[in-house]
């Protein structure tokens, strides 16, 4: 199994299974290199080390692992090549035979599931591929992730991870200066996604306002109430289940035609809330909404809860990124009133997934809401600084090192690259709205430029473009954007998302954070969804 479609010169040998003869090793030239002797049909993980005399196969081994995956990555970014070679669930079911066996399977069987695998991956650094808010694959963060795979270390004490710990504190600061809190100060830790950050702040509200909580439970405190947007993330509703607060304590403030939180709306319903009795205690501002890429009001939100002694968090795990720009970190003015902040790098800063960050203002809060005192992993008696040991302020105990990715890429490109990238994005997004705004059979679902790259539209082919029947014409958009996308998942040619948003039919939702996107790619996009859409 080829990693893809169309075979290009000079990668033949990559993507190839391993031959077993010096004038076939894969090198295309006469050398004396180990590929030649070694028959992977013959040996088995049993045989890699650390088995005895395991050094050159283990080696072998893993250059054409490294081959199949160099294959992939160039790949990747050929625009002549498919975002996707789409089957369907049980025909890729029938094609490949994925079930576990009892008996270990040949290193040569290993390397075609390999092979395998990336054939039908999506192809996510693809410059045409729009489908998801964490998009592209930068080289120098992908090479953080193996050397982060090859130290296999754990994230909890200084001990065990003494770079990476250091290299998480430094980050953090820089971050929380970014942010605007003085000197760097606060706290903060590097989480498995946004939702899991965003419940960490719900978490530390909860403690901040009763601490109680922590050891005597739900119980013993009165009913708490969050608040946030009708446009924010799901996991503002999730968080609140996790913690036993409920799903219906959760109240969402109305939102402006394009996609603000409306800063009165949210002070009647802290002032209901507290006439039925409740007690308001987390107020979640989010900074780029997942589908219109709107920016709450900060500063307003942030005088109202100075006002009733709230705890806000802004949960800016898609837009936090922009506050590495001069250009566009306004739209985050008033961040630095926050009590914490979500943010993402693994969105607009392409950091390989996964790599969110939750910074805190007030020092030691985490380490008292979380802490447990493990004797065994966190003794009070070690021989340094036991600041650095910070897996008792996390929810997990076994923590993956996502620091290093994107410590590395900020020391590649330096805090202007960051900032290149993020404005870039930002202006195919604008170039974009600006070629389909007056353009015949579009539609923006709402009015002005784009606050983040977020571009919503609908696109109405020429059979429904002069229906009179409002409820007919509605009815029939609806089922255009799912039949689009189909048939561009099937032609393997462009991926972008599409979804309603309360009573707006199915429109596209185009964000762009791939730097490896360009105007013609835009072009090509727009192209693509007239051909795909003509007939309908």
């Amino acid at each position: 199994l080829n990693v893809g479609e169309v075979e290009k010169p000079g990668e033949s040998a990559a993507k190839q299974p391993p031959q077993t003869t010096a004038s076939n090793c894969g090198c295309n030239k006469s050398c004396n290199c180990t590929k030649a002797g070694v028959a992977f049909s013959d040996l088995y993980s049993t045989d890699l080390l650390p088995a005895m005399d395991g050094d050159t196969k283990t080696m072998t081994f893993l250059q054409e692992v490294v081959d199949i995956l160099l294959a992939y990555i160039v790949e990747s970014f050929d625009r002549d090549t498919k975002v996707i070679d789409f089957h369907y669930p049980n025909e890729l079911l029938q094609m490949n035979n994925w079930e576990l066996q009892e008996e270990p399977a040949t290193l040569d069987d290993i390397l075609i599931s390999c092979r395998a695998t990336l054939k039908y991956a999506i192809k996510t650094a693809h410059p045409r591929y729009f489908n998801q808010l964490s998009t592209g694959l930068d080289m120098v963060g992908l090479a953080a992730d193996w050397l982060t795979s090859t130290a296999n270390t754990n994230m909890f004490t200084y001990e065990v991870a003494p770079v990476f710990v250091l290299l998480e504190y430094v980050s953090l600061k820089k971050m929380r200066e970014i942010i605007g809190w003085p000197d760097g100060r606060g706290d903060g830790i590097f989480s498995p996604g946004g939702a899991i950050s965003n419940m960490y702040a719900m978490l530390l509200a909860r403690f901040k306002m009763f601490p109680e909580v922590k050891e005597k439970g739900m119980s013993s405190v009165p009913r708490l109430v969050a608040f946030t947007s009708e446009h924010s993330h799901f996991s503002i509703k999730k968080g609140a289940a996790a913690l036993g607060i409920g799903t219906e304590s959760v109240i969402c403030i109305k939102a402006d035609e394009s996609g603000k939180m409306i800063p009165a709306d949210l002070e009647r319903r802290i002032l209901e809330a507290k006439q039925k009795g409740f007690v308001p205690f987390f107020v979640s501002a989010t900074a780029g909404t997942t589908v219109y890429g709107a920016f709450d009001p900060l500063i307003a939100i942030s005088d109202i809860c100075k006002k009733y002694n709230i705890w806000m968090h802004v949960d800016g795990a898609w837009g936090g990124s922009l506050l590495m720009s001069r250009r566009h970190r306004w739209k985050l003015d008033g961040v630095e009133r926050a009590n914490s902040v979500t943010w993402n790098p693994h969105k607009m800063m392409s950091v390989p997934l996964q790599c969110s960050a939750l910074l805190v203002r007030e020092e030691g809060l985490m380490q008292n809401c979380n802490q447990m005192h493990a004797c065994y992993l966190f003794q009070q008696d070690k021989h340094y600084d036991l600041s650095y040991d910070t897996g008792d302020k996390a929810l997990q105990c076994g923590r993956h090192v996502d620091i290093f990715k994107l410590w590395l890429m900020w020391r590649a490109k330096g805090t202007i690259g960051f900032e290149a990238q993020i404005d870039k994005c930002l202006e195919l997004s604008e170039y974009l709205y600006n070629k389909i705004k007056d353009r015949e059979g579009y539609e923006m679902v709402f009015d002005g430029k784009p606050q983040h790259t977020n571009v919503c539209f609908w696109y109405l082919p020429p059979g429904i473009r002069y229906m009179e029947d409002k409820e007919e014409r509605k009815k029939h958009l609806h089922k255009v954007a799912p039949v689009i996308k189909a048939r561009m998942m099937e032609y393997g040619t462009t991926m972008v998302s599409y979804q309603p948003q309360g009573d707006k039919v199915n429109f596209f939702r185009m964000v762009i954070s791939n730097p490896a996107a360009t105007f013609e790619d835009i072009d090509f996009l727009i192209e693509e969804i007239e051909r795909l859409g003509q007939d309908l």
